[in-house]
C-alpha cells in the first residue's frame, strides 16, 4: 500500500490480538531503496485463537518490541493445568475469583478456555461475568471474524455449540449490573478491566473482595512498574484503592503462560529471518529489565548493531 509519494507499507501477521500486524515501510531515498521494519506488539508462538506471527525477511533497520526480552514464559499447557487447578479449588470451596483482565486478547483467550473446560468436564459450570463494556464490544468483534482464527480454534468452534458451553457467562455491560456481582453467592469469576488494575470495574472488585481470605486473584498479563497489579504479584500485604488502605488477604497467583507477548526466544526466532540482511535494530516497548538482555542476545547471535533508546531520543535511519 503507498502511503505517501515514495512510501509504500506492507503489513504481516503478528499474532499478539486479533488483526494485530507488523510493518514494513519501503522507502525511495533519493533512489535508493530503505526497509524499515516496526515489529509491533508481537505474540507467543502457539497461542490459542491467533495465528502466529509471520516475519519479514529482509530489513535495513528493525525497530522491535522487548517486553519479555529477558525470559521466556512458563508453556501454555502447563499454565492451562495451573488454571484448572486454581479455578477447581476456588469453586469447590464457593470462592470468588478476580481476574483482572486485558479487554482485547485477554478476555478472549480466557473466555474460550473456559469454554473447553466446561465442555470437557474439566471444570464445573459455574457462573461468569464479563464485566466490561469494552471486553463485551472486542468479543463480539472476535466472533465476526472466524477467519482469522488459527486451525486449532477453528476446529472447537466446529467441533461443539459454544453458546451451551457457555451457558453460564453472562455479560455485564451496566454499572447496575457490574455492582450487582458484589452480592452473588460463589462461586463465581469475574473478568472486569483494566488489566494492570491501574483503572476500571476490576477495582471495586478488589476493593470489596481483596481482603476475604477466599478471594483468588488471577494475574494473567503483564503488570508494569508501579501499578496496582504489580504490587499484588510483588507480594504486597496492603494497598491503596480509591484512597483506601486494604487488605491483601485474597491467594494472588500469576499466570505467566497467558501472557500475549513473545517471550525471549521466539523475539528471537521472530528477527532471526531477517538477521541476514544485517538490520540495524532498535528496541522499544520494554523496560531496561527486559531490553538489555535481548540486546545483548542479538549482539552475541548476530553481531548486528542494537540500540536501546529512551523516552525523546531521536533515531536517524
Amino acid at each position: 500500500v503507498e502511503v505517501a509519494s515514495g512510501v509504500r507499507a506492507e503489513f504481516t501477521e503478528a499474532g499478539h490480538m486479533l488483526g494485530s500486524t507488523s510493518i514494513r515501510l519501503s522507502i525511495d531515498d533519493s533512489g535508493e531503496a530503505r526497509r524499515i521494519v516496526f515489529s509491533g506488539d508481537l505474540g507467543p508462538l502457539n497461542a490459542p485463537i491467533l495465528k502466529d506471527f509471520e516475519p519479514f525477511t529482509r530489513a535495513d533497520v528493525v525497530v522491535m518490541e522487548s517486553t519479555y526480552g529477558d525470559r521466556d514464559h512458563r508453556p501454555f499447557a502447563a499454565t492451562v493445568e495451573e488454571f484448572l487447578k486454581v479455578v477447581g479449588e476456588a469453586a469447590a470451596r464457593k470462592g470468588r475469583i478476580l481476574a483482572p483482565t486485558f479487554a482485547v486478547g485477554r478476555a478472549q483467550v480466557l473466555i474460550m478456555l473456559l469454554a473447553w473446560a466446561f465442555r470437557e468436564g474439566r471444570l464445573p459450570r459455574f457462573p461468569v461475568f464479563l464485566d466490561s463494556p469494552m471486553a463485551v464490544e472486542a468479543t463480539e468483534i472476535c466472533r465476526r471474524h472466524p477467519e482469522l482464527f488459527d486451525e486449532e480454534m477453528t476446529r472447537f468452534l466446529r467441533d461443539g455449540r459454544i453458546a451451551d458451553d457457555l451457558s453460564t457467562l453472562r455479560a455485564t455491560p451496566s454499572a447496575e449490573e457490574s455492582k450487582a456481582i458484589n452480592h452473588a453467592e460463589g462461586p463465581w469469576l469475574v473478568m472486569a478491566g483494566a488489566g494492570m488494575c491501574n483503572a476500571g470495574r476490576i477495582l471495586h472488585h478488589l476493593r470489596n473482595h481483596l481482603w476475604k481470605k477466599d478471594t483468588t486473584i488471577l494475574i494473567t498479563g503483564y503488570q508494569s512498574e508501579g501499578s496496582l497489579g504489580r504490587q499484588l504479584v510483588d507480594g504486597a500485604r496492603k494497598v491503596r484503592i480509591f484512597g483506601e488502605t486494604v487488605a491483601v488477604n485474597a491467594s494472588v497467583h500469576t499466570l505467566g503462560g497467558f501472557s500475549g507477548h513473545a517471550g525471549q526466544t521466539d523475539l528471537l526466532k521472530w528477527l532471526e529471518r531477517m538477521a541476514p540482511s544485517r538490520p540495524r535494530v532498535v528496541l522499544t516497548h520494554g523496560d531496561e529489565r527486559g531490553r538489555r538482555p535481548l540486546a545483548s542476545m542479538i549482539e552475541r547471535r548476530w553481531s548486528l548493531d542494537v540500540s536501546c533508546p529512551m523516552l525523546r531520543d531521536t533515531i536517524t535511519v
